[in-house]
């Protein structure tokens, strides 16, 4: 797997004065993981971006803090934006032993097209967008494909347990889970009674045209 690299320092400026370090182009960030001090930090906000784009969460990044001779290897944990303007906010960074197992989120790729999808009267339905697996982080993939061609009638699906992964690769989530199926599109229907009412509304003016005056006395 590609490793990305991001020069981060530790950071002074704590609680509610960190807007000021985004007013200067810096984004706080916390480094925390199992067996070591958490850590805060700062990074240009422009570089962070770079990487949060290649990333995701399923990348190893080399994170090189100023004041130390060698780089953490760290995986991204948490990205947190403005709900509005989407500015970066905060990041979280959880650093990974090598020798030990993780747990992470990976996207599903879809690859190919269903033959089920030619005909307009079925469409695919993704059902799920990712797995959660566990495995050691050099393990990690970035993606996870699953190839849509064994998909050729209404009705079939693709679930966990059709997912061929590394045997060193543990999916978590239940094996009977839907990924994606193929379901029949909905018709609209026209119902017969709507259809009246606009004929009624239509020839109503007519008939009252029709109707005889009244005699006059």
């Amino acid at each position: 797997m590609d490793q990305l690299e991001l020069e981060v320092s530790q950071r002074d400026i704590l609680g509610k004065k960190v807007r000021f370090l985004r007013r200067q182009g810096l984004t706080p960030a916390h480094l925390f993981g199992p067996g070591i001090d958490s850590v805060s930090l700062q990074c240009e906000t422009a570089n962070l971006k770079q990487v949060l784009a290649q990333a995701g969460q399923t990348t190893l990044i080399n994170l090189k803090v100023n004041n130390e001779k060698r780089p953490r290897t760290v995986m991204i944990r948490e990205v947190q934006t403005a709900s509005l303007k989407g500015e970066l906010l905060h990041v979280d960074f959880y650093q990974v032993t090598m020798t030990e197992v993780v747990k992470v989120e990976v996207p599903i790729v879809l690859v190919g097209e269903a033959p089920a999808t030619k005909s307009k009267e079925n469409t695919l339905v993704h059902e799920l967008n990712s797995l959660t697996i566990e495995c050691l982080p050099a393990k990690i993939p970035n993606s996870i494909e699953l190839d849509l061609i064994s998909l050729t009638e209404p009705n079939q699906a693709l679930r966990v347990k059709d997912i061929e992964l590394d045997s060193e690769i543990t999916v978590l989530n239940d094996p009977e889970v839907v990924l994606v199926t193929i379901a029949k599109r909905r018709v609209e229907k026209i119902e017969e009674a709507v259809v009246a009412e606009e004929v009624e509304a239509v020839e109503a003016p007519e008939e009252a045209e029709a109707a005889p005056a009244p005699e006059e006395e």
